[in-house]
Parts: structure tokens; C-alpha cells; sequence
């Protein structure tokens, strides 16, 4: 036996110390009985966490995403949705998130179709292929990837493309998609390796989009091309719209110039540098489309950005880990001392930002909307955050952010460019630098 392995003494040495200590018993009766996260909530309260913000605006009723990954949609989609309401005067409005989710996975499968015929030299044991074979597409993305297929398609309003099962649930859709795409990847691949041209192999390709177009259409709804809407406002004024397209739909409603709304990021790790732009390979949808692309800055300017931005009267997209250290569910609180597992168990689980993206320990996983900052001497101590799951979770669907968890696990916001410095937006016109897929800072939210 190696003498690296865990010997019988080993075991009966961690035994007698453990029973040696006068707690140990008391805590795994508590442990076993209720788990882990219930033995170590804290007490934690008051002021601090109470639902209430010196910039507080009023952005009206949650959206419920359900048993979908389409955070990342739901955000960027009710960020433009404050805009129109108050606009407009339509309290309580959506967007279609249906209509955006059909286009998304029909670009996606396009995007990968591409990325396997390109791919398509290296053997499936090549790391990038790897990436691309274990999951084809998901429901999980990224702000300019709305953006892409906003710029492409348009937007319409709920009523005119509404939910459907499939929207609502989605993993029945995306397990079949995904067994198709890879089934076409060994055709494809097949094609390209035995010397097809590329009008052979794009030809190929063509029908498989149309089979793709066919079970998208079936089990979200045929997209609308044109359609009339009518709605009644705030003030019971009736008003109707003839013969609007999604592009002019959005044009005239949401009106906002997509280029100005840019990526930022804290990604406080040795391979970053702040002040400069990254954009992440093959991540993306659209083929042809918009880039992916962060500009990276240090936590302070991060902050800054988003408050700059709330005090303008305009909410902010953002992506975070919202998993860590966290009571989202019930009591919509994201603080670092809602769980205290390190006093629990008598452990130490320290680790810098930096190193928790290093070593695989955090990552963005999902994106909700800053609405509201508590400001004390010009300092953010708390934020207000729309989430997408519904009234039933914090208040009425609403978390209170703590600004030391943002510190920790806040990694992305977007921002009008006129709320960055001036040195701030030269860097981010900047060319980015290229990051590997699997890199950190290109995961997708995704968190339902």
C-alpha cells in the first residue's frame, strides 16, 4: 500500500479527537437533523437589510422566468421594460421573452453548426471540440447576445407571442435539440473530412436549420413578422397600433441605441488587467452579429458605474453568483453572513475573489436588475435587486444586496457609456483580447 494513502491509525486518530470534543455530538444531531445550511443561518437583521433605499426606483410587478434558464433574457428584457412603462404608462407591461427565447435557439444552433464545421479537422478528443460536443446549446447567455438578436429580429409585447409550455419548462426542448445538433455534428464533420465543398457542406447545413426552425415553431409558436397591438394605458387611454413590425415595435417604443449599453466586468484576476477589453472565443449566437466584449474594472469604478447610472433613473442589468452564501429563495437576501458553515464545522474556507475564479470556486450564474442603492455619505451599503422568479421569494420578488457580497461576487454590469469617464469608454472602444471558452468571465446566467 501506497504510503500516501489514509492508514487505519489516520482514521482512529480523526475518530478520538472528534469525539473528544464536547460539541461534536450536538452538532451532528443538529447537522443530520436539519442540513447544513439550516444548522448554520444566522441571525442577521435590522436596518441593515430592511427594504429600503435612498435611490429607490419604481420598476412595478417581478417576472417569473419558471423552469427556464432565461435570467440573462428576463433582465435585459425588464430593463427595457421600465423604460417603456413609464413612457408609455403601462404599469405592469412585458416584453416577449418567448419571442426572443425561439430566435436565440435558432441562432445558437447556427452558431454551433459553424463552430463544428470549423472545428471540424480536430478530433473530438481536442478540448475545444469537447467544450462544443457537452453542451451544443443551453438556455443560459450573456447581455450582448440579447442584444444580437434584438438588433436582428426586434422585440414584440407579451400579449402578442405569450409563454408556452416549452418556454416555461424548457428542458424537454433542450434535450432534444441538443441529441439533434450533435447527431448533425457527425455528419457535418463527416462532410468537411471527406473533401465536400463548402456549398455542399453550407447546403447540408441549410436543411438542418429548417428541421431546427420546424421543432422551434412547434413548440414555442410560429414568430410573428407583422402584427397590430392594442393596449390601454394608466390614464384608461385606448390606443392602437397598426401594422408594426418586432424592429419597428422596438424602434419606436424602447428606442434606445444598443451600441451605448456595454459589458462591464470585475474579473480581479493575473490574467486580466483592468482598463482593458476582453471578449471570449466561440461564445456567442448570432452568427455575424455582436460581439461579446467586457471592459474590466476595478471594484470601486464597477460600483460606481451602476450608481451613476440608478441616479440617472435608469436600472441596471447585472450577472452574479447567486448561489453563494445567499438566501434568495425566502428571504431574498444575498449577505455574506446569511450562512455561517466556517464556525459550523470549524473550517476555513477563505479566498480571495480572484482566487475563486482561479480554482473554479465562483462564476457568474445568473442576472437579475439593480433597482435601488442605499447611499450613506455617498457610499453604497445595500442594493435593491428585481429578480425573475416570481412575487413569492424575498418581498414581493424583490433581494436586498449587501455591498460587501457585491464586492465578492458581483462580476458583471451593464451601463450606458455616458456613465463611464472618458478614459473608461477610450478603453472600452479598445480591440479586446481573446479569452479561451471555458474562461470564468464567458459563463453564461442561466440560473432559473
Amino acid at each position: 500500500m501506497s504510503n500516501n494513502s489514509i492508514s487505519k491509525d489516520q482514521v482512529a486518530r480523526y475518530a478520538k479527537h472528534y469525539n473528544e470534543q464536547n460539541k461534536s455530538k450536538v452538532l451532528e444531531r443538529a447537522v443530520t437533523k436539519n442540513g447544513i445550511l439550516a444548522a448554520s443561518e444566522g441571525l442577521r437583521g435590522g436596518a441593515d437589510f430592511s427594504p429600503v433605499f435612498s435611490i429607490d426606483l419604481e420598476t412595478g410587478a417581478v417576472a417569473n422566468q419558471k423552469q427556464s434558464g432565461r435570467c440573462w433574457m428576463f433582465a435585459a428584457l425588464n430593463t427595457m421594460r421600465h423604460h417603456l412603462s413609464a413612457e408609455f404608462k403601462l404599469k405592469d407591461f412585458e416584453l416577449s421573452q418567448n419571442y426572443t427565447f425561439f430566435w436565440d435557439k435558432f441562432e445558437k444552433s447556427n452558431w454551433f453548426y459553424e463552430n463544428i464545421i470549423a472545428t471540424a479537422d480536430k478530433p473530438t478528443s481536442d478540448r475545444k471540440v469537447a467544450w462544443l460536443l457537452n453542451e451544443p446549446q443551453g438556455d443560459g447567455g450573456q447581455w450582448d447576445m440579447l442584444c444580437a438578436i434584438i438588433d436582428k429580429y426586434g422585440i414584440v409585447p407579451e400579449s402578442v407571442y405569450p409563454e408556452t409550455y416549452n418556454s416555461n419548462k424548457s428542458n424537454e426542448f433542450n434535450t432534444l435539440l441538443n441529441e439533434k445538433l450533435r447527431k448533425d455534428a457527425v455528419e457535418l464533420r463527416e462532410l468537411v473530412n471527406a473533401g465536400s465543398s463548402d456549398e455542399q457542406v453550407q447546403s447540408r447545413k441549410e436543411k438542418m436549420l429548417e428541421e431546427v426552425y420546424r421543432m422551434a415553431s412547434y413548440s414555442f409558436g410560429e414568430p410573428p413578422t407583422t402584427f397590430d397591438w392594442e393596449y390601454r394605458d394608466d390614464d384608461k387611454n385606448f390606443h392602437r397600433e397598426a401594422g408594426l413590425t418586432p424592429k419597428s415595435f422596438f424602434e419606436k417604443f424602447v428606442g434606445w441605441d444598443l451600441t451605448n449599453y456595454v459589458s462591464i466586468i470585475n474579473a480581479p484576476t493575473d490574467d486580466k488587467p483592468f482598463n482593458h477589453t476582453y471578449s471570449i472565443e466561440m461564445l456567442g449566437n448570432v452568427v455575424g452579429g455582436r460581439q461579446v466584449k467586457h471592459l474590466n474594472l476595478n471594484m470601486h469604478d464597477f460600483k460606481q458605474a451602476a450608481i451613476n447610472q440608478l441616479k440617472a433613473g435608469h436600472s441596471v442589468w447585472f450577472g452574479c453568483d447567486v448561489g453563494q452564501h445567499s438566501e434568495p429563495r425566502k428571504r431574498g437576501l444575498l449577505d455574506l453572513g446569511v450562512y455561517d458553515e466556517e464556525a459550523l464545522f470549524d473550517i476555513d474556507l477563505s479566498m480571495s475573489k480572484a482566487e475563486r475564479l482561479d480554482y473554479s470556486e465562483s462564476l457568474m450564474t445568473h442576472a437579475m436588475v439593480i433597482t435601488g442603492v442605499d447611499l450613506v455619505d455617498g457610499e453604497p451599503k445595500k442594493w435593491k435587486v428585481e429578480n425573475s422568479w416570481g412575487d413569492k421569494v424575498g418581498t414581493k420578488g424583490y433581494m436586498v444586496m449587501t455591498d460587501e457580497w457585491m464586492s465578492e461576487y458581483c462580476y458583471q454590469v451593464v451601463v450606458d457609456k455616458q456613465f463611464l469617464t472618458e478614459d473608461q469608454r477610450k478603453a472600452q472602444a479598445e480591440e479586446p483580447t481573446q479569452l479561451l471558452p471555458w474562461d470564468p468571465m464567458g459563463a453564461l446566467a442561466y440560473k432559473d
